[in-house]
């Protein structure tokens, strides 16, 4: 995951988290690297001002950091703070350094045999506990497995559901990203 430099206008604090740079943005929000004395480097994603006054995308967000509390496993990222009810809702999880699975890939081609075993077993545990936790992660693609050097790591679960909600999206929206969705999401 690039780190880049903050922006005129990022904030410089989140919480009682210290914001040192930029990973990465969408849409939706901003996340980046803070820091906090008692838990070292974290990720902070925070919600877009444009987007935090929708009732509806709050609804979603609370239910993104509710699903990935539930979630206890080795190989995703853990929840170490959140505020769904600030004027900047926001959602702090562990730090995990490493490209993606997609940015590894593009730069140094298929991945070794090694390699291979070591994000098959990584990935399974992430499923495991996933699942365990009654969470369907919904987008898990390349691009939403970081490769650390403790193992993979799954992250983004922006699009999560509960086995046992209600479905937040309309009928016949397809939500995923083509070419990584489950057969019967597709249909």
């Amino acid at each position: 995951m690039a780190v880049m430099p903050l922006r005129e206008g990022d904030p410089a604090r989140i919480g009682r988290f210290r914001l040192t740079a930029r990973l990465g943005a969408g849409g939706m929000g901003v996340v980046y690297l803070g820091e906090a004395k008692d838990c070292g480097q974290v990720a902070v994603k925070v919600v877009r001002p444009e987007v935090g006054d929708d009732q509806e995308f709050r609804a979603r967000f609370s239910r993104e950091v509710a699903l990935l509390t539930r979630v206890q496993g080795l190989c995703t990222v853990r929840v170490i703070e959140a505020d769904t009810g600030a004027a900047s809702p926001f959602l702090v999880t562990e730090y995990a350094s490493g490209p993606s699975l997609s940015e590894q890939m593009k730069s140094s081609g298929p991945l070794g045999p090694g390699m291979l075993y070591g994000l098959a077993t990584g990935l399974a545990e992430a499923l495991v506990a996933i699942h365990a936790a009654g969470v369907v992660h919904r987008d898990l693609k390349p691009g939403n497995v970081l490769l650390t050097p403790q193992g993979p790591k799954v992250i983004d679960f922006g699009i999560a559901q509960a086995l046992d909600s209600t479905v937040l999206t309309q009928t016949g929206m397809t939500v995923g990203s083509p070419g990584f969705m489950a057969p019967e999401q597709v249909s």
